[in-house]
């Protein structure tokens, strides 16, 4: 039973003024290693395409089966952490994610890497459903944007670092060390989250775990995505694609409606329903969409014009980089008057800003040496403007969240960024697979939704002025 006891942090950490910090260090590394894993497993397709002598779509399962299994868990690892310990549900969730990632690096077939895949995003869920929700209860009042801050700029260190660092792994010690890398950094950060992270001082009851809800959230977003990548070129019939987003449809509508209706719900509806929640976590997913649908959408622009891999990689690096210096340094940079919200509407429009003049650019098939350079910048303006509105957006959210409902909302949270990272990248692919390469119609598709979540965010906005004008 000793397992299952949140161990507490030495009282010299746990007195300490600036012992907040170190809990926060800690989720970085999950932080870290999530946006790393990321972005250095798309490196590794050729690699295991020669190695297994498979063809790219059944590859291309190591990431897909991955992010579907995250999506459907968040939100239930998070429930559950709220009821029994959100630092215990970290802890073993990266050493699933450490034990995983071993016997990833160690698979002897395809099949045997997507099954350890399958078993990392677990590990993965659990930790990332309860990250956002130990830096809000370990970050003081007040400091709790900044401290989204650094776990958001940790997540684009992690993004930024891994297409460099991902190609000399592969290149020179070979695509198995892109999984065993998580080894010596989940041993680091078992240690520093049992020593750091403080435990759960509010838990809110599970009577029963919604199985039911689980199943009709697994269903709808694994029905989604394969729908639209079907459109996107992977083989299956238009009926069978047709069914799929019939049944995603279905699944979504039936769930929305067991939320209602069950007597212990997956999602208290309660939290959707809390002001701004609901508008918050739209902007979040819509967010996360615009960062990561220019992954997809940058190399293939480049390399149809002619450009290196290498270049098209230097200028993608653009944007998480400028993604990762606002929201570090957003609160030395921006007036301290500004509320959160103000900053999420100022970085809204200048990602929208940044994406209309990347569009203006593919739309007017604009020539010459400097396309590279000029679309460089823009990236790293639009991840300024995109490292400016996360840390204030999800700052909202989490204030909107009743006390002891926190890796709920975490795992909220975090489920819409996954949703919003696989629509980026399912979308994109889309647009480029039914139209061209020249890149303009995923511009488009980018800069409306940008323009929605900043819409969203005037809404909420809105609605929070009246809120308060009517008390």
């Amino acid at each position: 039973m000793a397992l299952l006891i949140e161990r507490p942090r030495p009282a010299r950490i746990r007195q300490s003024r600036r012992g907040w910090w170190l809990a926060i260090a800690a989720v970085c590394l999950g932080a870290f290693m999530g946006q790393l894993d990321a972005s250095i497993a798309v490196l590794t397709y050729p690699a295991l395409e020669e190695r297994f002598h498979a063809p790219a779509a059944a590859v291309e399962w190591v990431s897909l089966g991955y992010l579907l299994t995250l999506i459907a868990l968040l939100v239930p690892a998070g429930r559950l952490a709220d009821a029994h310990g959100r630092k215990l549900f970290y802890l073993y969730g990266f050493l699933v994610f450490t034990l995983a990632s071993a016997a990833c690096g160690l698979a002897p077939t395809l099949s045997a890497l997507i099954g350890f895949r399958l078993v990392q995003a677990i590990g993965a869920a659990a930790l990332q459903a309860n990250s956002v929700a130990l830096v809000a209860t370990s970050a003081p009042r007040g400091r709790l944007r900044a401290a989204l801050g650094v776990q958001a700029g940790a997540q684009a260190v992690g993004l930024a670092l891994g297409p460099t660092l991902g190609a000399v792994i592969v290149t020179g010690l070979g695509w198995r060390w892109v999984f065993l890398l998580n080894v010596p950094v989940g041993v680091v950060a078992l240690i520093a989250g049992n020593f750091f992270l403080p435990r759960t001082r509010n838990r809110t009851a599970v009577d029963r775990f919604d199985w039911p809800g689980f199943a009709l959230l697994a269903v709808s977003s694994t029905a989604l995505l394969l729908a639209i990548s079907a459109a996107s070129g992977l083989e299956l019939s238009v009926v069978e694609a047709a069914a799929l987003f019939v049944i995603a449809v279905t699944a979504s509508l039936a769930f929305a409606r067991r939320l209602s209706h069950a007597a212990s719900p997956l999602v208290n509806p309660v939290l959707l329903r809390t002001r701004g929640t609901a508008l918050g976590l739209a902007g979040a997913l819509g967010g996360y969409l615009v960062l990561f649908g220019p992954l997809v959408l940058v190399p293939a622009v480049l390399t149809a014009r002619g450009d290196s891999l290498a270049l098209a990689g230097l200028v993608l690096t653009a944007l998480p980089a400028g993604f990762a210096v606002t929201a570090l340094a957003a609160d030395r940079i921006l007036p301290r008057g500004w509320t959160d919200r103000r900053r999420a509407l100022a970085g809204a429009a200048l990602a929208l800003g940044a994406l209309l003049a990347v569009l203006a650019m593919f739309a007017l098939s604009v020539a010459g040496s400097d396309f590279a350079a000029v679309l460089a910048v823009l990236l790293a303006l639009l991840g300024l403007g995109l490292g400016v509105f996360a840390p204030a957006n999800n700052a909202l959210i989490m204030a909107a969240i009743p006390r002891g409902t926190e890796a709920t909302g975490g795992g909220l949270v975090n489920m819409a960024r996954a949703l919003g990272t696989a629509l980026g990248v399912a979308l994109v692919t889309l647009s480029l697979h039914q139209g061209s390469h020249s890149g303009g119609a995923a511009a488009a598709l980018l800069a409306l939704i940008a323009t929605a979540v900043l819409i969203v965010t005037a809404a909420s906005d809105a609605r929070s002025q009246m809120a308060s004008q009517g008390a």
